[in-house]
């Protein structure tokens, strides 16, 4: 396996669709060997998860990595909060950001990169129920040209 080999894990669509996303970072995640092995195996959840900062370290709450089967009593808690590794100035810039009103830290993606678990998260801006009625407005324009463009290709 190469280094920049890239498998996706979970991917959080519901984050693109509630928020905008205004810049993203690439951070590694502290695990135990059975999340890893589950983790390979394709079995995460980052639907409900958030991040927080706390004492100068980013942590991602909520992430669901189900127990691995052959695990025994090495396995962890599925929902237990996990330490998310960044540099120093990556986490002050990030926090700082974050602090302004109305911005927060989503997670868009779980992702092996090479041999190494990798999220990326979001600074992100909460939409409003009219951004996202646009948002499902577009969507269906482009359903209805690609289903137009279908037919007349057919004939």
């Amino acid at each position: 396996m190469s280094k920049d080999s890239f498998k996706l894990i979970a991917n959080n669509k519901k984050a693109r669709f509630d928020y905008f996303i205004e810049e993203t970072y690439e951070a590694g995640i502290t695990l135990v060997g059975t999340e890893v092995k589950s983790l390979r195996m394709g079995k995460c959840s980052i639907k409900e998860s958030f991040i927080r900062e706390e004492n100068g370290q980013l942590f991602i709450y909520g992430m669901h990595i189900s127990p691995y089967e052959k695990g025994n009593i090495f396995n962890k808690d599925p929902l237990r909060v996990r330490k998310l590794l960044l540099h120093k100035y990556e986490i002050n810039k990030i926090s700082g950001q974050a602090a302004q009103k109305g911005y927060t830290l989503v997670p868009l993606q779980v992702y092996f990169k090479g041999s190494l678990a990798k999220v990326q998260i979001g600074l992100a801006r909460g939409k409003k129920l009219y951004d996202k009625r646009q948002d499902i407005a577009k969507k269906d324009q482009r359903r209805e040209a690609e289903k137009d463009f279908k037919v007349k290709n057919l004939y």
